[in-house]
């Protein structure tokens, strides 16, 4: 049962990933028009905006991986904690020094908040514990000076 609500969350939260990250690299301007921004044509602006698309991208398929090899899953959720944790709390700065912004990036903030929230839950249940070969390595043992 465990297996399968640590399959379902990566299986979101990678899906959902690559869904934002996609239409950001591929179509920046459609995605930001729904919040009233307008990106224009500008190359200089738009490669600014593709490539934190690209990143999105990328980490998805990692978070995603981590589905079908249970030696990832720990890291994988490690890295959905990562990246949805640090765009939510970046987004609750921007709200404090900027203002309220549009309602779809205040529901960006809320989902990318609850998925974190969740990972970080999933993270601490003992059965999830140093189970990826990234976590079993010599040089991620605990120091027993």
């Amino acid at each position: 049962m465990k297996h399968r609500l640590t399959s379902a969350y990566l299986l979101l939260a990678g899906l959902l990933l690559l869904a934002v990250g996609g239409t950001i690299l591929l179509a920046p301007q459609a995605l930001h028009a729904g919040n009233g921004i307008v990106l224009g044509n500008e190359p200089s602006l738009l490669s600014e905006i593709r490539a934190p698309g690209g990143l999105l991208v990328g980490c998805a398929v990692l978070i995603l991986l981590g589905v079908f090899r249970p030696g990832l899953r720990v890291s994988a959720k490690r890295l959905a904690v990562l990246v949805y944790g640090t765009f939510g709390l970046a987004r609750l700065l921007g709200l404090a020094l900027d203002g309220v912004p549009a309602t779809g990036i205040l529901a960006a903030t809320l989902i990318e908040l609850a998925l974190a929230a969740i990972g970080f839950w999933m993270l601490r249940r003992p059965s999830d514990t140093a189970s990826s070969a990234f976590d079993r390595h010599p040089a991620m043992a605990p120091d027993t000076r």
